[in-house]
């Protein structure tokens, strides 16, 4: 074992038991932080503020620090070397996160960051005072919440002295209390003169731990002569002494003697100089200047801007104990927080007040009647109360995180250009957070995986797919059309994709139930008594994990990446050439790949459905850049089509939250909750009363408010993809028909436009013939036996598939429940019988006949067999995933929220995603459509069909194509 993890094992105790145990706690500690801001911000108006040292009367970035030539051996580690010298930023401030006069009683401190070279800096901080008022973060945050917004003595006495107690019992906060106070006594006349402790320990390589503090050089000149009633003197008696000469702390370092006189963990108990010697090891010097010249305020105000973290340092230098450990998650939030690249979304007092009681009301109301048979005002509030169920108890982050804490260098700055436009990876929609979402982050879970290898193949899947999901005859959803379909396949192709394994690589092996035959796993292949296709490339997981951690080849966001593709190359490559705005069209339909493919973001599992969609949002893109360049002239090409991506990414947003969804999930309360989402309530005072009392959020609609992951870091998950699965939308057979005339072109199954045949196809019939022709057709039904009988036998990368039998085996892979325990994970009560999911004899015979109980029953096969709510087009179960991340989906966006907005977007943006919809962009490329579209629905809804002419127009058996 390396010295330093002897030292981490000898001294540190993790609170909880595990270093993911804290890191857990530190989490809800940092939210908490960012929640303190906010009452500081109430408190003295103006921008978030640091949580504390909220006023600087010095900030000055041309100090030095220089070790000793006769530095201690002991002591010569990793940059604290002999005579080395190195720039440093320093930062005095006055403790208190409100800004008050220099003269109010307060701690003060200091904050430097030295910088060795280009990748390694070391931040220091301190304060005024030998000991920190509280023990552990915990304690630290408890006062932190009493004090929050506190300005007069009296809101400071109450702090103290009645929500301190409350917080953290009597006793605590009594010695809390006394250590404040007697820092708080003490006479500040400069800050020149005060003496700066490092709250809790840090590793000082083999030396082992130590505290640091700088005290004023000796031979620092007094206090110079200054008003106290100043409210900024402190900074007027640096500028005078600053104007004379240089102002030098020595940098001083106590060392570990033991646990009990100088203990690491609790950052209350002082490491008195009689046991643990300071010993003076270098020196900063802040030379003389002008500090209120025009670029002495320039440098503060840039200094003002950074964030400093006793975490920006080297392994070597690794900060210990429990509160340094909560500060690099705390101060990571409260710095992002004040920077705006994070954001706290505190519960309006009615809303935390009347919560619990009424969603308490609603549980018991369930258990009798459900949501959905409720009138419709409270069946609208039942919702909201189960959304809130679902975001405390159903979203769970599974992305390996840092746990125990980690040194890292400074962070690099933001791309500017990054602030007001999509990255091509999903990288930096969270600025705080740049990964979060990206390509490659991990799916998340909305229910506890059930990892269960023994089960993979019971029942097995192949009789699964044969007896229960197998199309014995098409069942129509007759309130939809195949726009529906290709849609929601558009959208996942945007949202979710697992990386197999390469043909000839890792695969899974399904056998194949005796008696039923061989299967061919390849074109021409052999033969075979088993169905073999890729795996999926899993995350590798820390200690005994299961393998059930999978990264997303697409990122999480509503970004528009199956049009724009997941990576640079492909987007640049997929533009006009030499730099345009616009993508390349051949004809008004997509270029040609090499494989017959057209080349898009997204190309897989493609058929003329998806050709349609992804041709009429190429052009909408199109259309946007037009419009922004007679717009705006002098934009530039890049710019005009980093806009355009975010105004056609948005438009898709709002077509499937006001459009798609109300359309599959037919019912007035679902209609009225989806257009609340996106442009608020109903201009109703019962509807905005209810929404004020229980979730005031609501009432703006999701783009006028601040992003919020809801305590969780944002992703989809695994679930979400599970009830997605929505396969059985697919016809088998299409009649595709010319609109002037309503004539026949010809009848087609589903492989013949399918793979590279499809764009040849949707060439030959014209995109306004297509989308006629899909307008007036009926997707399939979501439900059991109709699973579209090509996909349960075709060709996808030189494999021949089952796709029903795919999604089975995924789904028990990934861990995924199975339904009864999927169904209890989103609060629903478990079905007891087979008969309690079904009512159709045939199909609760064929369940008996292929599962031994009701908790093997597959999830996706509960799902489907499940009688959902009326006019419902699934079932309530995955309902229940999509209004948790529905919402959340355009909620942890900010681009969707706080950065929706006309400076982002252009204002002609804005009025084009605000005013558009898939009515006028359909009627934007094919206007020869507009009589044939709904008037009063959406394009998702059946069309008007043409009859055909008893004689005369084209002939039943063909007709011309179009290019439109």
């Amino acid at each position: 074992m390396t010295e330093t993890g002897r030292h981490e094992q000898q001294y540190e105790r993790y609170e909880g038991g595990s270093p993911e145990a804290e890191r857990q706690v530190f989490e809800r500690l940092a939210r908490e932080i960012m929640e303190v801001q906010v009452k500081n911000q109430r408190a003295q108006g103006g921008g978030i503020s640091r949580t504390f040292h909220a006023k600087a009367p010095l900030a000055v970035e041309n100090a030095r620090l220089r070790f000793h030539d006769d530095l201690p051996e002991a002591l010569r580690v990793g940059f604290a070397q002999p005579g080395a010298d190195y720039p440093a930023t320093v930062r005095l401030s006055n403790a208190s996160g409100v800004q008050q006069g220099d003269g109010s009683p307060d701690l003060r401190g200091a904050a430097v960051r030295v910088r060795v070279s280009e990748d390694e800096s070391h931040d220091l901080l301190a304060t005024s005072h030998p000991v920190s008022h509280a023990r552990d973060a915990r304690e630290f945050v408890a006062f932190a919440k009493a004090m929050a917004g506190a300005r007069s003595p009296l809101q400071k006495a109450f702090g103290l002295f009645v929500k301190l107690p409350l917080a953290v019992g009597l006793g605590t906060a009594n010695r809390m209390r006394r250590n404040v106070q007697a820092a708080a006594r003490h006479t500040v006349d400069s800050l020149a003169s005060e003496t700066y402790w490092s709250r809790g320990a840090i590793l000082w390589g083999e030396a082992g731990p130590v505290r640091y503090l700088l005290r004023p050089a000796p031979g620092s000149p007094p206090p110079l002569p200054c008003d106290p009633n100043d409210p900024d003197f402190l900074h007027r008696e640096l500028a005078q002494r600053l104007a004379r000469t240089d102002i030098a702390f020595d940098l001083c370092v106590q060392r570990f003697v033991d646990e009990r006189r100088t203990p690491v963990e609790d950052a209350s108990v002082e490491w008195q100089e009689a046991i643990a010697p300071a010993q003076p090891i270098a020196r900063l010097t802040i030379p003389g200047q002008d500090l209120d010249d025009a670029k002495a305020r320039t440098v503060a105000r840039r200094i003002e801007d950074l964030a400093f973290n006793p975490w920006h340092t080297t392994d070597d230098f690794r900060p210990l104990g429990n509160i340094n450990r909560a500060r690099k998650a705390a101060y990571g939030a409260s710095s992002a927080h004040r920077l705006g690249l994070r954001f706290s979304t505190a519960e309006p007092w009615q809303n935390r007040l009347l919560t619990p009681p009424a969603g308490a009301a609603f549980g018991l109301l369930n258990r009798v009647l459900p949501w959905h048979r409720l009138p419709l005002r409270l069946s609208l509030l039942n919702l909201v109360f189960l959304r809130k169920a679902l975001r405390r108890f159903n979203l769970i982050d599974t992305e390996p995180r840092e746990a125990p804490p980690k040194a890292q260098p400074v962070p690099e700055p933001i791309p500017e250009r990054l602030r007001t436009e999509r990255s091509y990876d999903g990288s930096y929609d969270d600025l705080s957070e740049p990964g979060m979402g990206a390509v490659g982050a991990a799916f998340g879970r909305n229910v506890t995986p059930d990892y269960r290898p023994d089960l993979f193949d019971t029942p097995n899947p192949v009789t699964v797919s044969r007896r229960l999901l197998y199309r014995e005859s098409f069942q129509p959803a007759t309130s939809l059309n195949i726009l529906a379909a290709a849609w929601i396949q558009f959208q996942v192709h945007d949202w979710v994709n697992h990386r197999r394994h390469r043909p000839g690589g890792r695969t899974v092996e399904v056998p194949l139930p005796p008696g039923s035959g061989d299967w061919h796993n390849t074109p021409g292949g052999p033969p075979e008594n088993v169905m073999r296709f890729a795996e999926n490339e899993g995350l590798e997981l820390p200690g005994d994990r299961p393998p059930i951690l999978f990264g997303n080849v697409a990122s999480h966001w509503w970004d528009g990446s199956e049009v724009y593709g997941e990576d640079e190359q492909t987007a640049r490559f997929l533009r006009e050439p030499d730099g345009g705005a616009r993508l390349r069209l051949e004809d008004g339909h997509l270029p040609g790949g090499t494989n017959g493919i057209p080349l898009t973001g997204f190309s897989e599992s493609w058929w003329m459905g998806l050709s349609a969609m992804h041709t009429l949002f190429a052009r909408e893109h199109n259309a946007v850049c037009d419009a922004l360049r007679a717009e705006y002239p002098s934009m530039s090409e890049e710019r005009i089509y980093r806009t355009a991506r975010l105004v056609v990414s948005a438009l898709i947003a709002k077509i499937h939250t006001v459009e798609w969804t109300p359309a599959i999930l037919a019912t007035e309360a679902i209609d009225i909750g989806l257009h609340t989402n996106w442009q608020g309530p109903p201009r109703n005072w019962l509807n905005k009363l209810g929404l004020w009392l229980f979730e005031a959020h609501s009432l703006t609609g999701i783009p006028g408010t601040r992003p919020d992951h809801h305590g969780v870091p944002y992703s989809l998950t695994e679930d979400f993809v599970t009830v997605y699965r929505m396969h059985p939308l697919i016809p088998d057979d299409y009649e595709l028909r010319e609109h002037h005339f309503g004539q026949r072109l010809e009848t087609v199954g589903f492989l013949d436009i399918q793979g590279g045949a499809a764009e040849a196809k949707i060439r030959k019939t014209g995109l306004a013939n297509t989308l006629y022709s899909f307008g007036i057709a009926h997707p399939g039904a979501i439900t059991l036996h109709n699973f579209p009988r090509s996909l349960q036998q075709f060709e996808r990368d030189g494999e021949i598939i089952d796709l029903s039998v795919v999604d089975l085996v995924r789904t028990r892979r990934r861990g995924v429940p199975r339904y009864n325990d999927f169904r209890a994970g989103l609060h629903k009560k478990r079905i007891r019988s087979f008969e309690e999911l079904t009512r159709n004899a045939e199909t609760l015979a064929r369940l008996k006949e292929v599962y031994r109980s009701v908790d093997e029953v597959d999830t996706m096969v509960g799902l489907l067999a499940e009688n959902p709510p009326a006019g419902f087009g699934f079932s309530d179960t995955a309902f229940r995933i999509f209004i948790l991340m529905a919402t959340r989906r355009l909620q942890s966006d900010r681009f969707l929220t706080v950065d929706y907005r006309p400076e982002v977007y252009t204002p002609l943006g804005i009025d084009w995603v605000e005013k558009g919809g898939m009515n006028s962009v359909i009627l934007r490329h094919c206007p020869e459509l507009a009589s044939l579209m709904p008037r009063r629905a959406s394009a998702f809804a059946p069309w008007r069909t043409v009859q055909p002419a008893a004689n005369g127009g084209p002939p039943d058996n063909g007709g011309p194509g179009d290019n439109g």
